[in-house]
């Protein structure tokens, strides 16, 4: 149930940073980067998000109990373009939805598609309360139109709740057309690895279910280039040389893609962690019926430094014509709706040590 909604407006910007909403243990402040991008800070009681009410709806920076979450980036604030490595370096980037990924030579769309830096049409906050507690909401919606070809509005939500150190990221696709629509979806959310985690997830850990994707930049040196390389095989032969995060053993540059086939629990989401040395974890968890693919993306280049622990996504991260080829392109009937459904923050060690758990037993029950 909400209880206030406020809309959004550019003019609520400026310099000087200040609070717009104070409920409780929630704040929601508004300033501007020096580049000019509107930003809100977003707190509760046990966290902080930095988040972009008119570019993509990016979740900037995100911390939780004092733990900042996200990745090492060159960018220190987000920059006006709608060039995806121009501005890189956010938490959470929603990313398609007329296509998405790295487009190949018989694609015509831009990396990871329209979404990731969209100026949006309206934003909102909004206070509520639901069966997780008493939530402060970020959201809004933009349309993208091409007259004969698509019609669809994207609306975004974040939920971030009293007592929680996890967020509730949502996203809303509807077909605006009569004809059916194909979409791709991906969410892109980048954390900071640190050296000493574990990485844990319902998925069993051999080639059927993890595998590399398997590709050298064509301009790197010889030596490196074999080295890339025979560690993706080794990947590839057994999934768990990865699960230990370890820079000084293993190779993540400019970056390692991997493809993780997800089992569910009963209640159809899939769950991955790193686990930190010190018993607290990273954490994702998604519904599979939406997005039934989880990417894994690591770069570790000394000026990136990004653990992609799972991607949420309908398809691989090839491109439009891949997708095509390989059946992953999902599609919206004229005038229907899908809604995606994602947690995401920390989780103390007590409570990591519950999801662990019920990982294993998703894993366990799959290989009966």
């Amino acid at each position: 149930m909400e209880f206030a909604r406020m809309e959004l407006y550019p003019a609520f910007f400026d310099k000087d940073e200040r609070s717009l909403l104070h409920a409780g243990c929630f704040d929601a402040s508004s300033f501007l980067f020096k580049s000019g991008v509107c930003g809100m800070r977003l707190k509760s009681d046990r966290g902080e998000l930095i988040v972009l009410p008119f570019q993509g709806q990016q979740i900037w920076r995100a911390s939780f109990d004092g733990h900042d979450l996200t990745m090492k980036t060159t960018f220190d604030e987000p920059v006006i373009t709608n060039d995806y490595l121009k501005t890189y370096g956010g938490f959470l980037i929603h990313c398609g939805a007329t296509a998405m990924g790295v487009p190949a030579k018989q694609d015509s769309h831009p990396l990871h598609g329209e979404l990731p830096n969209r100026p949006y049409d309206r934003a909102y906050l909004a206070l509520g309360e639901d069966q997780d507690g008493k939530y402060l909401a970020f959201g809004g919606k933009t349309r993208y139109a091409v007259s004969f070809e698509t019609n669809y509005t994207a609306e975004p939500e974040i939920r971030l709740y009293a007592g929680a150190t996890t967020a509730r990221v949502s996203m809303k696709l509807t077909n605006l057309r009569s004809a059916p629509m194909e979409y791709m979806y991906l969410c892109h959310i980048n954390f900071r690895p640190i050296d000493g985690s574990q990485l844990v997830y319902s998925a069993p850990a051999d080639p059927a279910h993890v595998y590399a994707h398997i590709a050298i930049p064509e301009n790197m040196p010889a030596g490196k280039a074999a080295a890339l390389r025979q560690y993706m095989e080794q990947i590839n032969r057994d999934p768990r040389v990865h699960h230990l995060v370890d820079q000084k053993s293993q190779i993540y540059d400019p970056e390692i893609v991997m493809t993780i086939k997800y089992l569910a629990d009963r209640q159809g989401y899939a769950h991955s962690m790193a686990l930190l040395p010190d018993g607290g974890a990273y954490y994702v968890s998604h519904r599979t019926k939406e997005l039934p693919l989880g990417l894994r993306w690591i770069s570790r280049t000394g000026d990136e430094d990004a653990l992609g622990m799972v991607l949420p996504s309908t398809a691989e991260h090839l491109g439009l014509d891949n997708a095509r080829k390989n059946g992953m392109l999902k599609v919206l009937g004229g005038g229907q709706s899908m809604t995606t459904s994602i947690e995401v923050g920390y989780l103390e060690a007590a409570k990591a040590a519950k999801v662990k758990t019920t990982i294993d037993q998703i894993n366990e029950a799959g290989q009966k």
